[in-house]
């Protein structure tokens, strides 16, 4: 089953309504992991970064080997294409992707010359303001780059925070805060993490073993114009232990207020609401058009 509703999906060249097939089962992609994809979203007209999105989901695919074919421009335009179909106050989710269809003669590495395209369309709500999740810790770590592609936003490895996941649910909380290999906070499991301490904001270093998204980016460039100094360092689970705000960082829901980690409780500050304010003043702003 979709996780959204009223999909369109483009694929061999045309736009079609409904979530139509795009992979046959012989893909490099369905049997062997080559896919890759993006996400940005559609709010009320507005598409935020919509072209460091299809610009990234290009960079993935050359991280997995797989060979782009659509320039960056020609991806937006596509993206509005499909929109028009919406009405323009909908929230929708925008997924471009690529896999491999061939594989060389071992089968394992994808076949440069032969790619498969297609952009995914969702109507997917943006969650409540007052909605906020909670962290726990989890056995399971973000891997390096020798052991995985984590420079690429990549479907194989999403087993892995799928696992976080479920032993956070397990345990009662929503989220799980993740550690990189040396054990310090890399992410969540879903999304990248800030800290706010007397009145300062905290966020992992970017480090090779997670991605740092474009929305993570968005928000500290945002902050700092604002006044408000960011440190991008080294960071560990004792640090947001004592923490006076957390937040999570993603396309999805772009501000998610933490109200707990563990036995540590959180109350939604004002560093993660005025944020979220600027993000949405931002998106309307000339600027991000």
């Amino acid at each position: 089953m979709a996780t959204g509703s009223n999909i369109r999906t483009y694929f061999n060249g045309t736009w079609h309504d409904g979530d139509v097939p795009i992979m046959s089962a012989a893909d490099h992609g369905a049997w062997l992991g080559s896919g890759v994809f993006d996400g940005a979203r559609s709010v009320d007209g507005m598409t935020p970064d919509l072209d460091k999105h299809c610009a990234r989901v290009n960079r993935s695919a050359e991280a997995l080997m797989v060979t782009p074919t659509v320039s960056t421009e020609d991806m937006v335009a596509l993206v509005h294409e499909g929109l028009a179909a919406y009405p323009k106050d909908a929230a929708i989710y925008i997924r471009p992707m690529y896999w491999g269809i061939d594989g060389d003669m071992t089968a394992i590495v994808p076949n440069a010359d032969k790619t498969g395209f297609a952009i995914c369309l969702e109507e997917i709500p943006l969650a409540p303001p007052t909605a906020s999740a909670t962290l726990t810790r989890t056995r399971f770590r973000r891997p390096v780059l020798e052991d995985a592609v984590v420079n690429a936003k990549a479907g194989c490895l999403y087993p892995n925070n799928a696992r976080m996941l479920v032993e956070a649910r397990r345990k009662g909380f929503s989220n799980a805060l993740v550690a990189d290999a040396m054990g310090n906070v890399a992410e969540t499991a879903t999304a990248n993490i800030f800290m706010v301490k007397d009145g300062e904001v905290f966020t992992p270093i970017p480090n090779g073993t997670f991605l740092a998204g474009i929305t993570r980016a968005r928000h500290i460039a945002n902050l700092e114009a604002d006044g408000t100094a960011v440190h991008e360092t080294v960071l560990s689970f004792e640090d947001f232990a004592g923490a006076d705000e957390v937040f999570m960082s993603g396309n999805m829901s772009k501000i998610t207020p933490v109200t707990a980690f563990d036995d540590t409780q959180y109350q939604v500050g004002p560093v993660t609401r005025r944020l979220r304010e600027m993000y949405w003043d931002w998106a309307a702003s000339d600027a991000a058009r």
